[in-house]
Formats: C-alpha cells, structure tokens, sequence
C-alpha cells in the first residue's frame, strides 16, 4: 500500500473515530432542566411555611393528606406568580406536581411508585432510572439533581421505620408503609453514587385467582397447594431473585385458617396477612456502636416462645434454617418460609449449607434426617425467559434412603420451546404419581380428586 493511500485510510479511520466519540457523548449528555434553582427554592420555601404538624399529616389519612396537597399548591402558585409568572401552564403545572412529590412522597420516583405495571424500582445513578414492567428492564427519562437529592430520598425511606445510613452503615433493607421491598447502598460502596432498588408490592395483595390469571399456575394446582396449607404441611418457597417466592408465599399464607395463631419473622416486614390472629417480628439492625442488633435467627427462637401455631419465616439465609427445621419438627406443623435456589433438589443442599452456617458441629446425615422430616413439600418458583413468573415444581419430600433425601415431583411445569412473539410455549402437567401426605390431609378432614392427578392428554 502506498504512502498516500495509507495517510488517506488512517484519515478516514480518524475521522470515523472522531465521529463516533461525538455520538458517544450525544447519547452521555444529560438533558438540563431549566428550572431547577426555581424547584429548589420553592422546595426550601414550602418546607419553611408548613409547620411541623402540617408535615405529618400525609401519614394519617388520605383526607389530612389532600388538604396538606392543597396548601403545597397553593404556597408553589403564590411563589410562582411572585418569581416566575412567565412560565407556562404545562411546565407551572409539573412544578406544582413534582414539588408535591418532593415534600409527601419519594421525589422523583413517586410516579413510578404509584404506576400500578411497575413492579420494580432500581435508581442506578441520579441520571439512570430502570423500572421492570411485564418481566422486563426498561430505562426511564426520570432523573434526580444530584447525589445529594439521591440520598434525601433514602433517608426518608429509612427514617420512619428506625434504620439509619451512613459510611458506617452503608447498605440497608428497609420497607415502604405499603409494604414494598427497599435495599439502599451509598458510597464508598456504590462508585456511581447512592442507589436503590424498590421491589413494589400491590396495595391489595394477589390472591390465588390473581396467580391462576397471570398464568403462574393452574387451578389445580391452586387446589393442591390450599389444601396442602389448610392440612398443616410444612412448604418451602423456592426461588431465584424476584421469581415471585414472597408473592407465593403471601398467596399460601392466605389459605391458613382465620382461628389460628401467626407469628412472622422477617428483616423487612411485607408479607401481607389478611388474617386477624397475626404477629409481625422484624429484625433490627446494630445501632452506631455495633450492638443492639437482633437477627432472623433471635426472632425464630423467641416466635417459639409466643405459642404460635404456625410460623412463617420470610426467608430463610443463614443459621435461622437450623431453628426453622426444628420448630417444624417440634410441634409448629404448618409452617411456611422461603429460600433462594434454582431447583427442589438445589433447595435441600442450600438448607444443608444454611444449617451448617449455625455453627453446630453436626454430622450431615443428622441434618438431612431433620430436613426430610421436618419439610413437606418444596413449591419451585421461576421467572422464565420472558419475564413470567411461573411455578415450575411441586415437589413432594419423602424420606431419608441411604444418605439420600428422596424427592418425587406431583406438578411441573414442561418447556416446548418459544413463539414468534418470544412468549414461552409449556404447560402444566401433574406426573401422574399421587403424594404419600394424602392419608394425612385425609384426617384433617381434606379430600382431593384423584382426577387432579391424573396425566392429561397431549
């Protein structure tokens, strides 16, 4: 190749490279708003004009909550029409709506909150908001100021509920009053800035007719799995992140008697339990000096003392899988939790390993003789490639052979393949094989059909 030619190539090149850099930086610039300093001002405002009572009214009732909308709308319109009569209606109008949610809600995010098709909240950076909708990951035009604005809206979170944030304390699980799901992570452990991530949950919890809709199960397997609960089985949810196991596990949960005793051990509170026996244990966090904390584990042993009749464990971590199997195995027939895993099978040796994080120096096969008789059945939840959330196992724990714990699946869920739309092709089959527990449900006065287990035709 010739020198010219070459010179001519490189040229090229560069000016391809230069190119492409600028589209780069098009795409990383952020879009500007214009009245930014005038939010922050009429923010700083409003805060000085409402008094503290005023404050907390949002956290009464929806009436003290509207009247405490009209006077923000009424302090912004008299600041506006003072330093800024020029704007227009549309843009005077979102002012109005966003310094709303700036001073009762959650900032920016607040209308993500309140999108009933969102089901997940993640705050990346200031500048990238992600929401799941349907199973899937979409990025938002919803920004915050700054790192700073970030962190207001996480100390909000944590502030009502006892949590606290800082460099000491950099993550933290809270819960929004609905019960949605909150984790938080600030610097120095986040690089970007302060993120969050808000699993939503429903206002109104699902219930089984809401999961048959969504094609989660068939009613069926709705059938089994109340009278499963209603005859004191003892079940594991099983799961990987945001398959649905809490969502599950809230639906079972609604299937235990009205006239029973529940006491529920979690770290953030959000099962929803309609019933009206109910006892909510959250577990705490050590305070500035390292003390005062109280783990999973503390809230199980001491559940055991609060004469419950059935224990449900939101999930199940580390050394409380130790106390849950016992409580199951002493009394406590019912109990429900849930834990992460990508099979029935994955399950087990996950509570093998958790058992093991107590610290009790036990043979394996003590520990797989405890967890064969103390679980009943294991429900596998997934969330499928596009996006639905489906129970792919119900599994049935029969014993202990050799050093082995025997499982035998009564439903699964069979995978054919993917349409031109990308949607999963299956269905839901029982395997045929009736489960050993019937005699059991039996006594407690509960009789399946068999035609529910029978194999359908193709």
């Amino acid at each position: 190749m010739s020198l010219l030619k070459r010179l001519e190539k490189e040229k090229t090149t560069l000016g391809e490279g230069v190119e492409n850099a600028d589209k780069s930086a098009k795409k990383t610039v952020v879009k500007q708003d214009p009245y930014k300093e005038l939010k922050i001002q009429i923010h700083k405002r409003v805060i000085e004009e409402l008094d503290n009572e005023a404050m907390q009214a949002d956290s009464q009732n929806e009436e003290d909550a509207k009247k405490l909308k009209d006077t923000i709308d009424i302090i912004v319109n008299n600041t506006l029409d003072q330093e800024a009569s020029y704007i227009p209606r549309a843009d005077r109008t979102k002012i109005i709506s966003e310094i709303i949610d700036e001073v009762i809600g959650l900032g920016p995010i607040t209308p993500l909150l309140n999108d009933p098709t969102v089901s997940e909240v993640m705050v990346n950076s200031p500048n990238q908001v992600y929401i799941e909708r349907k199973g899937k990951l979409v990025l938002t035009d919803v920004t915050f100021r700054d790192n700073e604005h970030v962190m207001h809206i996480i100390e909000k979170i944590v502030a009502p509920i006892g949590r606290r944030v800082d460099e000491s304390s950099p993550m933290v699980d809270a819960r929004l009053p609905d019960g949605s799901r909150v984790n938080a992570i600030i610097p120095p452990l986040a690089l970007k800035g302060p993120s969050i991530t808000i699993r939503k949950f429903s206002k109104d919890p699902l219930k089984i007719e809401d999961l048959i809709r969504f094609g989660s199960l068939t009613p069926e397997m709705a059938k089994f799995l109340e009278a499963c609960v209603k005859g004191r089985l003892n079940i594991v949810v099983s799961g990987g992140t945001g398959s649905g196991k809490t969502t599950t596990l809230n639906v079972l949960s609604s299937f235990i008697p009205n006239d029973e005793r529940i006491v529920t051990c979690e770290d953030a509170a959000e099962i929803q339990l309609r019933q009206e026996h109910v006892i909510t244990l959250e577990s705490r966090p050590p305070n500035i000096e390292g003390k005062g904390a109280v783990t999973i584990r503390d809230l199980v042993k001491n559940c055991l003392r609060m004469r419950p009749d059935r224990i449900v464990v939101g999930e199940v971590r580390s050394g409380e899988a130790l106390d849950m199997l016992q409580a199951m195995n002493t009394g406590h027939d019912g109990s429900l939790t849930t834990g992460h895993a990508n099979s029935p099978r994955d399950m087990l040796a996950r509570l093998e390993t958790m058992v093991l994080m107590a610290g009790m120096d036990l043979p394996v096969r003590a520990i797989r003789e405890q967890m064969s008789s103390a679980v009943d059945m294991i429900v596998q939840q997934s969330r499928l490639k596009d996006g639905s959330r489906k129970i792919t196992h119900i599994t049935e724990v029969l014993g202990l052979e050799s050093d082995t714990i025997v499982l035998q699946d009564i439903f699964v869920f069979e995978q054919k393949g993917i349409d031109e739309n990308g949607k999963l092709i299956g269905r839901f089959k029982p395997t045929g094989i009736r489960p050993k527990f019937l005699n059991k449900l039996e006594t407690e006065g509960i009789k399946l059909p068999d035609d529910i287990f029978s194999i359908p035709p193709i």
